[in-house]
Parts: structure tokens; sequence; C-alpha cells
């Protein structure tokens, strides 16, 4: 990606880019289309589209000026923002269609600057007897004559020019204030609400007055020509915006208090019956649409410059052809042919209000995607983020959504057709790109924020009823974490919806240089394996020398969820005793964390089919069964478990058995738990055969089989053989709590 986009010697100050922002500001809507904003919804009405249209360009106008002053900014103006902020492939996307716009301008200014000519068309036919229909006759010269300042003498011609036009504007504005009329010496101020006789609704006024706001961000265009866009940017642009809209509203009510509703709505050029002097508004109408046209002219080209100097387009002839400009100025030739050659093919189709809206969209988009860089960098708490100069994160907010808003409200297709060719756009560039930086970066430091606050939000709140509202937050540590999958697989199916889960891969061995690069490594072939399984499980890596220094360092690891870690999951493969028998020997160390202690036996069946899955309940296991019955509960809402179904077993001396049947029966149906009465079996205890010899024989089909134990079988000489001798069943998951679970 390029970083720097080579141009000649900067020498622009602070005032181009207001030249240029005022200009493209008060062009051609404020002449043509203003009195019929005032004649339609009143003086009141047209100070609301002044303000809704700035509650949009005010915002971004401040969030130009504070990303600008956080970065050096070269050519390419909004596009270098956008695209150093949010990545080349985002930015492209945008700046394609911001370039398109700006190119599409060109045409719309120089259509607007052949209606001046109306004025003089009536002489035209007198004097010389010739009637003009097409006004085409003066736009496409006045473009060719455009193109040849800006080909042969480029942006500093286009400056002096912009400096003339822009005085004859002035003129024009200060005659049309100084004017007067026969109404305005009748006037009543009450008549300021007075709206004239039209069905047309306040959006669709609003639609037509709008693109007469979006001219404030035509200045940063000239980024890369400026000696010190840091300070130039952000003065001249917020200057232009609210010097813009000072003079909308002065504009409105000179209008309102100058001429009737009815004048107003049917004459175009109403302003020249204002004015002290009539025909200086036509000139006016011509300077403000020429130096818009001027404006966009000289932006367009430098937008696109900066795209092909960052090696957007997927063809490098191409690239290196758009991003040559002259040989000793470096001015953007060769990108100025190409938004002629578009400006052209619009004006040559004469009319240009349809796409004039989509225009408006695409500026809307630009508009909306700087406020919302803007207020994704004020909640992202990037150290690197400190610009000079600070924005309101509620102003970028607001501005985001209003453009958002506005959009549907002014043209809901055009709306969807412009953020449609927008995802296209990104979609093949994405495609292309050689780097992959796009939207799901965009959010990751306001993630991680909210992330972070959240989490001692949670730590900070009562946990008074944890007993009541419990659900696991459970680490799993393995040695074997790619020799078998169960325990993952397990832990995939807890963190689905109800739980939190953290898969820690235990590396033994020292501390080293070696050892971390190998558990890096290990970290990243975890990620791509549950990259596919889209599974909720925090992965992590932890080196230790020994089995009990893993097991310590792992109950001390944080919760993710905010809350602590209240249980802990082991797996071992059935017939290895090494790694259970550290599990056991370290049960107190378990037990002194308050962790709920699960252990994983796993076989060649692994979980089979996903459908049935066993508890086994007896007597004295009655603080082991609710925390049973709720991992099952959890592990069937997995998508995987689809269809599944919990069996409980109860193994009981034949005086209890009906009674139990009726407890377990109670039991799951004051719980709500999707266990029908005719899966609680309650099986009598046989003399002479042991109860592993009955969940052999009634489990050997079921896919995970749950067994409670108690700390006094693992810490009794029974130990480690309380685990073995269930060779004839599948996987099966050994559970311990420390506190009774609470179903509700």
């Amino acid at each position: 990606m390029s970083t720097k986009l080579k141009t000649g010697k900067p020498n622009f100050g602070t005032v181009p880019v207001f030249l240029t922002a005022i200009s493209t500001i008060l062009g051609a809507v404020m002449f043509l289309r203003f009195g019929y904003a005032v004649g339609s919804v009143g003086f009141m009405g047209t100070l609301l589209i002044i303000i809704i249209g700035h509650m949009v360009t005010i915002p971004t106008a401040m969030a130009l000026a504070e990303i600008a002053t956080n970065q050096k900014v070269e050519g390419g103006g909004e596009y270098f923002i956008i695209s150093r902020s949010f990545g080349v492939n985002i930015g492209a996307s945008i700046g394609i269609t911001l370039f398109l716009s700006r190119a599409i301008s060109v045409a719309f200014y120089i259509i607007a600057f052949a209606e001046t000519f109306d004025a003089i068309k009536p002489w035209i036919e007198t004097t010389f007897g010739y009637v003009i229909y097409d006004n085409r006759l003066f736009s496409i010269p006045a473009l060719f004559l455009l193109i040849w300042i800006m080909v042969s003498k480029g942006a500093n011609l286009g400056m002096k020019a912009l400096y003339f036009v822009v005085a004859i504007l002035a003129v024009s504005l200060l005659f049309f204030f100084v004017g007067t009329t026969d109404y305005a010496q009748t006037f009543d101020q009450t008549h300021l609400f007075l709206t004239g006789d039209t069905d047309r609704s306040f959006f669709y006024v609003f639609a037509i007055i709008f693109p007469a706001f979006t001219g404030m961000t035509a200045g940063v265009g000239l980024s890369g020509d400026l000696e010190d866009p840091k300070k130039s940017i952000p003065l001249g642009t917020l200057a232009a915006t609210i010097t813009g809209m000072m003079i909308y509203i002065f504009i409105a009510y000179k209008l309102a208090i100058s001429a009737s509703p009815e004048d107003l709505l049917n004459d175009q050029l109403v302003m020249t019956q204002i004015a002290l002097w009539g025909p200086i508004i036509p000139l006016g109408l011509a300077a403000a649409t020429i130096s818009s046209a001027l404006g966009s002219m000289m932006v367009a080209p430098r937008i696109l410059q900066a795209i092909g100097a960052d090696k957007v387009v997927p063809n490098r002839k191409l690239n290196y052809w758009i991003t040559k400009g002259a040989k000793h100025t470096k001015e953007p030739r060769n990108a100025t042919l190409v938004t002629s050659v578009i400006a052209l093919a619009f004006v040559v189709m004469g009319d240009i209000n349809a796409v004039a809206e989509i225009i408006s969209m695409f500026f809307m988009v630009t508009y909306g995607a700087l406020c919302l860089i803007s207020f994704l960098q004020h909640f992202a708490a990037d150290p690197s983020y400190r610009p000079s100069f600070k924005s309101r994160w509620y102003l970028s907010l607001l501005g985001a959504l209003m453009c958002l808003y506005l959009m549907f409200k002014i043209n809901t297709v055009y709306a969807i057709a412009a953020i449609g060719l927008m995802v296209v756009l990104y979609s093949i560039i994405m495609s292309k790109s050689h780097t992959k930086k796009g939207m799901a970066t965009i959010f990751q430091g306001v993630i991680h924020q909210f992330s972070r606050t959240l989490q001692v939000f949670l730590q900070k709140s009562d946990k008074d009823n944890q007993v009541e509202d419990w659900r696991p937050a459970i680490l799993c540590l393995s040695q074997d974490s790619f020799k078998r999958y169960s325990a993952l697989e397990l832990m995939k199916w807890i963190s689905y919806r109800y739980g939190f889960g953290t898969y820690i891969h235990f590396e033994k061995a020292y501390f080293s240089t070696e050892a971390k690069i190998k558990a890096d490594d290990d970290l990243n072939k975890l990620i791509k394996i549950t990259a596919s399984t889209k599974t909720n499980v925090f992965l992590e890596t932890l080196i230790s020398p020994s089995n009990t220094g893993a097991i310590v360092q792992a109950i001390q690891q944080p919760g993710i969820s905010g809350r602590p870690n209240n249980m802990m999951l082991f797996e071992y493969k059935k017939g290895e005793r090494e790694w259970l028998a550290d599990i056991i020997d370290n049960y107190n160390v378990l037990k002194t964390g308050g962790y709920d202690l699960c252990i994983l036996a796993t076989s060649d069946r692994g979980f089979g089919y996903k459908r049935d899955i066993h508890i086994w309940i007896h007597k004295a296991d009655y603080d082991n069964a609710n925390l049973m019955i709720l991992m099952s509960y959890i592990i069937l809402g997995h998508p995987d478990w689809k269809g599944g179904q919990i069996k409980i077993f109860a193994t009981v001396t034949e005086e209890e058995r009906l009674k139990e049947q009726e407890n377990l029966i109670k039991l799951t149906s004051s719980g709500r738990l999707p266990i029908s009465a005719n899966n609680i079996r309650v099986l009598p205890l046989e003399e002479g055969k042991s109860r592993k010899f009955l969940i052999n024989k009634h489990s050997v089909d079921a896919d995970l089989t749950l067994v409670g134990f108690h700390e006094y079988k693992v810490s009794s000489k029974e130990g480690i053989d309380y685990f073995d001798g269930y060779d004839d069943i599948g996987n099966i998951l050994f559970v311990n709590t420390l506190v009774s679970k609470f179903i509700k």
C-alpha cells in the first residue's frame, strides 16, 4: 500500500481550502432553488431544512477536522482520511463512489451554468433572430473550456480563477441583500410563517435543497497541495461550513420578506427582482456554478490519483497511468481526463436531476463514514489517536445517524442503490486486494473497550444470587488438544448459549523462548481448528514444567464473562492413568479454589450420534444431581444435539423406588426441563451386582453418560479405581459439585 502520494511542492494555505469549500456551498441551488424552498415550506420550514442539513454537515466538518489533525494528510482528501482510518479496502469503496459523485457534480454545475443564459436568450432572438432551445449549446463548450484550463494550467490557474469567481459571487450576494421591493415595504413579520400553495412534502423540498450544503469537504481534496494540512483543513472547512450556514439563513429571511410565496414558487430567478441591480444575479449564478465546477474539477482527479497510488485497481499499468501526473507539477492530468469523460457523458445527457439525488446519497455515505470514524475512535481509546482538534462523540454519532436517516427519507430506492453499490465495490476490492484489512477490524478497538467495561461492571455487580442464577464459567486444561477433540467439543456445547468457556492448552515445559514460540503456534492451530465451528470458547495456552503447577496457574485465570470461573474440566483417555492421577492428587487445590470439577473419560466411540444423554443418580448423590441435570440441559441446547433427549436413571433400594421416582418427576417438572416422565427410570440395586454393572448395562448405547462422585470417593483407598470399570459405554462425564445448584 502506498503511504505517500507524490505531488509537486505543496504551497497552498488555508484560504484556498475556505474558498473551494464556500464556493461549492454557495452554488447553483442557492440561486435557482432557494426561492422555491421558501415559497413551499415558508421561512420557518426553510430554516428547519438549514438546521437539519447542518446537523449532518457540522458534525462531519468537525469529524474531518479531528481526523485530519491526528495524521499526516496527503493527496486524496476524504479518501486518504477514510482509507488510513478504515483501511484501503473500505476507503477505496467509499473513495470510488466519492470520485464518481465529484465527477458527476462537474456536469451538474455546468448544466446549471448553462441556465444562466436564459436571461439573454430573448436578446439573442431579437438581435440575431435565432431561437435557442437546447442549453447544451452553452454547457458543452463551457465544459471543454474548463477541461482545457485544468489539463493545461492545473490547479494554480484554477485557484486564481476561483478568486475571481468568488469575488463576483460576493458582489452578487451584496447587491441581493441591499436590494428592496415594494413587497418588502409592506411586509408583515407574521407572514414569515406563511407557505405557498404547493402539495410538495417537506422532505421532497429538503432533497432539492440539501446539495447546497454538500460542498464543505471540497477543500479537503486539495490536501496534497497544502503546506500545512493539519492547520488549513480544520480552519478552512469549519469556517466555510459556518459561514455558509449563516449566509443561507440570511438569504432565506431576505427572500421571505422580499417576495410573495407565489412569486417565490413561480420565478426561478426571483433574486433578480430583489437585487439592487438585477443582472448581477445571473452573473453570480454563473460565478457560483463555475466556481463549484472548478472546485469539483480540482478535487475529483486528486481522489482518483490517490486511489491509483494505493494500487486499488486490479491492473498495475492502469494504476500507474491514473497516478501519473504532469512532469514538473505532478498535476493529475490523466485522472483529470477520466473525470472529464464522465462529466461530458452526463452533460450530453442534459438531464441531471435524477442523478443529482444519487450524488447526494454518495455524499451522505461519505459524510456518514467520516462521522462514524470519529465516533468509533472516541471509544476505541487508541493511544495513537491524538488529534489536536477534538470533536464530541455525540455530535459524530448524530451526524452518522442523520446521514442514514436522511438517505432513506429522501429516496429509499436511491439509498438502497447507493449502499448496494458500495457493498459490491467493497466485495470486488476485498477479493482482489493483497491486504485483508476490512470490516472485521473497524470495530476492534471499540469492542475491546466495551468488553472491558462490561466485565468490570459484572465483577462489581451484586453476587448474592449467584447460586440461584448459576451458569457455568468453565476452564478446561488439556495436554492432548491435538490428539483428541472431545474436551474441545464439550466446551463448545457448554459455551454455545448459556455458559462461558476458556480452553487452555497445557505445554509441559520450562518457560523459554522456544516453549513460548511453540505455545503461540499451538494457539494459532487451535484458533484455525475452531474457526469453522463457530465456537464461543476463548482459547489460551499455558506453559509449566509440572502438572500441579499448571493446575494452580489455571485456576487463577480471570473469568472472561466478568464473573469468576466456577468449574474445571479435565479430559483423559480411558485406560491412561497418569493425567487422571494428577487430577485426583490436586483435588484439594481445586476445592480451595472453589471450583466444581468435571472429568471427561473419553473412548474411541466419542460422542456417537449425539442423541442420548444419560444421567445416573443415587441416594447419596443429590448435590451432584442438579448440576448434572443442568449441564445436560445446557449441552442439549446446542444444534449438534438437535433432537436429542435426556434420560435419568436412579439406583435405590426396592423400598425407596416409588418415592424416588415421584421425587425425580417433581424435580424435573418444577424446573421446566425437557425430560419426559417416561425417560425417568428408578432401578433397584440387585444383590451381588454393583452400580457400575447397571450403568454398563443400561447406558451401553448412550452418547454421553454423566455420573456423580464425591470427595470421599477420590480420597479413599478406592481413589483412581472409582473411574475405572466403564469399558462397555462411550464417553463419561464425572461430575462433582461443591455447592448444590438450584433448579428453578
